[in-house]
Order: structure tokens, then C-alpha cells, then sequence
């Protein structure tokens, strides 16, 4: 029988469109998971410059490749990361990709957000397949916050034979507060997987995050949750 995965949901206040300093925040985040023993670590939507949807579209040298230099220090760290960021593509605009790194650093997939929200459209440029990944023997569903929104994407993971659907998102105080706590648990009880989601919290482009980054069970029962003001990591064991 294969031991349980401890997996982190992160949250965080980025520096706005200050990629070394968010990398070392996100160090940070990954070195506190490791050492409470988790063994893959999910970051927010954007993790890498904060939600700063103009400074993206002005400057390329915020977009990332997966190679990219820049994060040497965060797959150095030991744990498996989930990191969400604007990353380059074949076109002349970036799209809000999912790095997903192994304990050693390799790159194990790739995912562009599918869903764009309705400000992002014209920034950003979609991606047209499914993002799945297999690791410890778990095999794992990924989405970025809108495409949360959509049961036939969180339904074909579940067909896939995916048990784990991992989310990096934005969601802010007032309406956000409400769709959070509406959306993840929902996936949970209706594809009948585990849930991680990882939010902002704190100022994050035109919203300020309201934390809770959060594990669901499969059937929508709350394992963990983090507050909505700390930068943290909320653990919890995946069977």
C-alpha cells in the first residue's frame, strides 16, 4: 500500500511584478513545506509578479520559460512545485502557465490556463488541452482559478482517473469570499476528488486576496485550512 502524499496549499502577498523577490518568498513557503514534511507544494495564480495584468502585457521580461534561470533557487529546494506565472509562448503574447517541478528539479508538465477571465483576454493567450500529471503514485488534475468555474473540466479529470485536482487561483474579499467557498468544495462532492486550492492574500493587482488556501476531501469535506491573513502553508495527508 502506498504511504499518504502530505500536500501544501501556499498563500502569500507577492511583490508587485518583482520577480526575484517573489522567488525568494516562494522559497521561503516551499522550505517551511518541506520541513512539515509535505511533498508538493502549490502556489497561487501569478505567484511570480503578483496579478499586475499591465505590467505583464508591457514587459516581457517578466514571462518565464520553464528552464528559466530565475528559478533555479526554488527547484533547488527538495519539493515538488506547482508554480503558476505568466510563461512565454510560440506568440507574441505569454500565457498564465503552470510550471509543475519534481523534488529534483525536472520539469514534469506543463499547463496554460484554458478560461480566461474577461480582463485577461487579449493579455494572455489560452491554452487548448487538459493539464494532468502522475506523481507518488497519485495522478493529478490541474486548473487556474476561472477554469474553476467550469464542471466539464473538473469532470474530465475525474474520468482521466485523476484523484487530486490542484488549483492555483486568485480570489479576493467581497464576491470572492463567497465564490471560493462555493467552487472548491463543489468540485470536491461532485467529481468526487481532492482539492487543493492556493490563493492571494493580501494586495494582488485590482483585488486583495483573501486567503484561505484550503484541502478538500473528495465529497467536499474541509481537511485544512489556512486564515486570511498570513503568509503560509496549510498541509494535509492524501491517501
Amino acid at each position: 500500500m502506498l504511504s499518504p502524499m502530505k500536500i501544501a496549499a501556499a498563500q502569500l502577498a507577492c511583490v508587485l511584478g518583482d520577480i526575484p523577490a517573489n522567488v525568494r518568498r516562494l522559497t521561503a513557503l516551499a522550505e517551511q513545506a518541506r520541513s512539515q514534511g509535505a511533498d508538493l507544494v502549490v502556489f497561487p495564480e501569478l505567484a511570480l509578479t503578483g496579478y499586475e495584468l499591465d505590467a505583464l502585457a508591457a514587459d516581457p521580461a517578466l514571462w518565464v520559460r520553464p528552464d528559466d534561470p530565475r528559478l533555479d533557487a526554488l527547484r533547488a529546494v527538495g519539493i515538488a512545485t506547482v508554480l503558476n506565472c505568466a510563461v512565454t509562448t510560440d506568440g507574441p503574447l505569454p500565457a498564465i502557465g503552470t510550471l509543475v517541478h519534481a523534488r529534483d528539479g525536472r520539469l514534469l508538465t506543463t499547463y496554460r490556463k484554458q478560461h480566461l477571465y474577461e480582463n485577461e483576454q487579449g493579455v494572455f493567450t489560452p491554452g487548448d488541452r487538459d493539464g494532468r500529471l502522475e506523481l507518488g503514485g497519485l495522478r493529478f488534475a490541474l486548473a487556474t482559478c476561472y477554469d474553476n468555474h467550469f464542471p466539464e473540466l473538473t469532470a474530465r479529470g475525474a474520468a482521466d482517473g485523476c484523484q487530486v485536482h490542484l488549483a492555483s487561483s486568485l480570489y479576493g474579499t467581497g464576491n470572492g469570499i463567497h465564490e471560493r467557498a462555493t467552487v472548491y468544495p463543489a468540485i470536491a462532492k461532485d467529481a468526487n476528488l481532492h482539492v487543493v486550492l492556493a490563493n492571494h492574500v493580501g494586495p494582488a493587482g485590482p483585488w486583495t486576496g483573501c486567503g484561505r488556501s484550503a484541502i478538500w476531501a473528495p465529497g467536499g469535506t474541509l481537511l485544512t485550512e489556512a486564515d486570511d491573513r498570513t503568509t503560509t502553508v496549510t498541509i494535509a495527508d492524501i491517501p
